[in-house]
């Protein structure tokens, strides 16, 4: 199960709903991972007089842990600021404060620094992740034009599916305002590793272009593309950098789900509506360095650029 992890909010609520309906502890244990100690400390430690609420259990879990927190100083503050700036999360500044700072702070408490900040007519919240819509498909995919030998994502060797080595990438198109220009991004599936570029049109041979000049010199086993026309030429940037092709299944984003959240993560930085028109390769560069120089929880916090040095490929 791994180790012990302080419960959400979330995993309170489902804990409040499913005693509710008169699951014993061990099985709400397992439903929501955790130990069954962990169910039974929770509910021993943050029951108020009428019995076990989710939010006042949540509230006395937080002024608890904050009591314990060590001091922080306003050196110590500058410091996080600067990471908040750099568009970190709390949760990677909490792992990073306590690894190289020596500084155990927990990421709830950094949220509360910033929406302090927030009531005192600060920023710092403007560089919180936000959530995204689902994007938005227009038409139906018989509309989209059939790509010729096409092979599909479960062709692909088991070394894709476990992110064992370098050089599996996932394509996609980001759409400009008014459906002009588009941003081409590859993702590393082992490492996280975004390049990212600007083309004029969404045609099939400005797209195969860009892909080929932006993995030229990275290694390339695989490219995992959804059914979008702009990459019926795939059989010539398959061949221009040795690599096979495959396509997910029409509406199953998830099948290129580390694609789908980085363009969620570009998103922060290149927002809906702005005209493509307006950016340039230097904001490409931009944003690519942001998201290769940040830590990645399911990286264990090391960074993508980090985990591409490693293993000799920059």
């Amino acid at each position: 199960m791994g180790s012990y992890t302080q419960l959400t909010c979330n995993q309170r609520y489902h804990i409040y709903t499913f005693m509710k309906a008169g699951l014993f502890q061990t099985e709400i244990a397992k439903i929501i991972g955790v130990y069954k100690s962990t169910i039974s400390r929770e509910l021993k430690r943050n029951r108020g007089k009428k019995g076990y609420r989710p939010k006042q259990a949540h509230q006395f879990a937080i002024a608890r842990r904050d009591k314990a927190q060590p001091r922080v100083t306003d050196k110590d503050w500058r410091m996080i600021e600067d990471l908040i700036c750099l568009d970190w999360s709390p949760e990677q500044i909490s792992d990073y404060c306590g690894k190289e700072r020596e500084l155990p702070i927990s990421h709830e408490w950094i949220y509360q620094y910033i929406y302090r900040d927030k009531h005192n007519g600060g920023t710092l919240w403007k560089h919180l992740r936000c959530h995204k819509k689902r994007r938005k498909r227009y038409g139906s995919y018989e509309k989209r034009g059939q790509i010729p030998n096409r092979k599909w994502i479960e062709q692909r060797q088991q070394a894709v599916e476990d992110r064992s080595r370098l050089g599996d990438w996932e394509a996609d198109t980001i759409i400009g305002k008014g459906k002009k220009g588009a941003i081409v991004t590859l993702v590393d599936r082992k490492s996280r590793f975004l390049r990212m570029g600007l083309v004029a049109r969404r045609t099939k041979e400005a797209v195969a272009g860009k892909i080929i000049s932006l993995l030229a010199d990275l290694p390339v086993h695989t490219i995992t593309c959804d059914n979008g026309k702009e990459f019926t030429d795939h059989e010539e940037f398959a061949k221009a950098l040795g690599a096979e092709v495959y396509f997910a299944h029409p509406y199953a984003s998830w099948e290129r789900g580390t694609n789908e959240n980085t363009n969620g993560l570009i998103r922060q930085y290149i927002p809906k509506n702005t005209k493509f028109s307006d950016l340039t390769c230097a904001d490409m560069k931009f944003v690519e360095n942001r998201l290769n120089t940040r830590p990645r929880k399911c990286l264990s916090f090391a960074t993508p650029m980090v985990i591409l040095n490693n293993h000799g490929c920059t």
